[in-house]
């Protein structure tokens, strides 16, 4: 799916949508204050959308005015989602303070950072979380848009596949690193929380191709350290995608299959130096402060979210455990060279 706003000036909103089936009729949604109040489908040909291969009729704008949105210029606030997939086309707001930049936070661990996107979230015009769930396309596109501000975008997407979509001087990117062994810790037992999920037939399918990773970590007890190396014999080729360097993963891949060499860590570094910021959990503060003020905004930041003392006491004992060791070898060095950074450049 690709979009674009042409215009908004008050009296009416025009655009278009081009949706994946390349013969349907592409519907927007159109929300006042948090209401449905309309339903619009595209009527207009864009002879250049189907010249270009994204439609095969081109009927795929769309305009809200007078004639179907009554009052349309007195609304101040209006959202126009896709009716298909809920994708946010365009937001109107009454507000004038909104961040006027574009930050893409990208979060490598299998935890989204709440805390931090909740803080900006009230900041920006329009916000997109969990962009890793999006179409190929539908992201490429928002991202590559040149024409949007006051945007936040977060997610683990693989950065080499959509780095060339966005322009480093339009927009501000960040992530967090987090300690190899606690991410690892929190991933596994991310595994075991979803055991009876995988025994509902019902339901399973919502784990996707992590299915069988969640069946096999069911039948290891993780507080028995012999129990724990034959865990890491074992893996099955899932479970093994989702533990093995996902930082490195993050940086340096472009499919989530994608096999992990040691050349993958030289390009992880390099990826990671054209980053506009780059902090490290145990310096949260120090990051988080860093964000606020490379965006301008004048709040104050949140402070580091507790990480559960389960999982802390799980990534002790891995760090034990060689299997463990020789899995996290990339991500460590990585870690390690960012948070001896952090800490000399902040306290000086």
């Amino acid at each position: 799916m690709k979009f674009a706003l042409d215009v908004d000036d008050g009296n009416a909103i025009t655009g278009w949508v081009a949706p994946d089936n390349q013969l349907a009729v592409s519907r927007v949604r159109v929300t006042v204050e948090g209401r449905p109040v309309l339903e619009v489908s595209a009527t207009e040909i864009d002879p250049g959308i189907r010249a270009n291969g994204w439609h095969a009729t081109g009927q795929c704008r769309f305009i809200i005015n007078e004639g179907n949105l009554p009052g349309i210029s007195e609304i101040r606030d209006l959202e126009i989602h896709d009716a298909d997939t809920n994708v946010l086309i365009h937001r109107r707001s009454s507000r004038s303070d909104f961040c006027e930049k574009k930050l893409i936070f990208i979060n490598a661990s299998i935890k989204q950072e709440s805390s931090l996107l909740e803080s900006l979230y009230p900041h920006f015009e329009s916000s997109y979380f969990n962009i890793n769930k999006l179409s190929e396309e539908i992201l490429s596109n928002m991202l590559g848009n040149p024409y949007s501000k006051s945007r936040l975008f977060a997610g683990p997407i693989l950065i080499p596949r959509y780095e060339g979509e966005y322009d480093f001087g339009n927009v501000l990117s960040a992530l967090l690193v987090e300690d190899p062994f606690v991410e690892m810790a929190r991933r596994m037992l991310w595994l075991r929380a979803r055991t009876a999920l995988a025994e509902d037939d019902a339901q399973s399918w919502r784990l996707g191709d992590l299915i069988e990773a969640v069946r096999f970590a069911a039948d290891f007890d993780y507080d028995d350290i012999k129990s724990l190396k034959r865990f890491f014999r074992m893996l099955p080729e899932e479970a093994y995608r989702l533990l093995f360097n996902p930082l490195t993963r993050v940086l340096a891949t472009r499919l989530p299959d994608d096999r992990i060499f040691p050349a993958n860590s030289i390009i992880a570094v390099e990826v990671l130096s054209r980053f506009g910021i780059v902090g490290h959990r145990n310096h949260y503060d120090a990051f988080a402060a860093t964000v606020f003020d490379q965006l301008g905004i004048v709040a104050q930041p949140p402070s580091s979210p507790p990480i559960p003392t389960e999982i802390l006491a799980f990534a002790e004992r891995l760090r034990g455990i060689k299997a463990a060791v020789d899995f996290l070898v990339f991500d460590e060095v990585i870690s390690r060279s960012v948070q001896e950074a952090v800490a000399r450049n902040w306290t000086g």
